[in-house]
């Protein structure tokens, strides 16, 4: 189980099942929401995250997009997809030992930030499922 919440403690939940889609986003979007070059976001089975105590308030970041934050502190926590409504993403440093879900991959590099230098881990211009792209691709 991974358990999780907001800075200022507001907001707890529990992750019961297995993470996938660990990476790092570099879309514009999360960086505007986050205030940070990139964020780093895990995926599960929506039947496997649980809301402990506290709820988050929704902004709907674009049509497709929820993102749920702490009204309290400001802790951007979770992003759904209305694509995909199984699945829910979740910032991978709201949780309280975020070291144990390493991302395994940098995705929206074509919005990188030119300041930033990435290495060691694979590369998606857009989404993962776009296809691959090596390291020194440019953004």
């Amino acid at each position: 189980m991974l358990l999780g919440g907001c800075c200022c403690g507001a907001i707890r939940y529990a992750v019961e099942g297995p993470t996938r889609d660990e990476t790092n986003c570099h879309c514009t979007t999360c960086r505007r929401t986050s205030g940070a070059p990139y964020l780093a976001w895990f995926t599960v089975a929506l039947r496997d995250f649980h809301w402990l105590r506290g709820v988050p308030r929704y902004y709907d970041s674009s049509a497709q997009g929820r993102r749920g934050f702490c009204a309290e502190c400001g802790t951007q926590l979770t992003f759904a997809d209305a694509t995909t409504p199984d699945w829910l993403d979740v910032t991978t440093c709201s949780l309280d030992h975020p070291e144990g879900v390493p991302p395994r991959d940098h995705v929206w590099t074509r919005s990188r930030l030119p300041w930033l230098y990435l290495h060691d881990l694979p590369e998606y211009p857009r989404r993962r499922r776009d296809g691959f792209a090596p390291a020194s691709s440019e953004p």
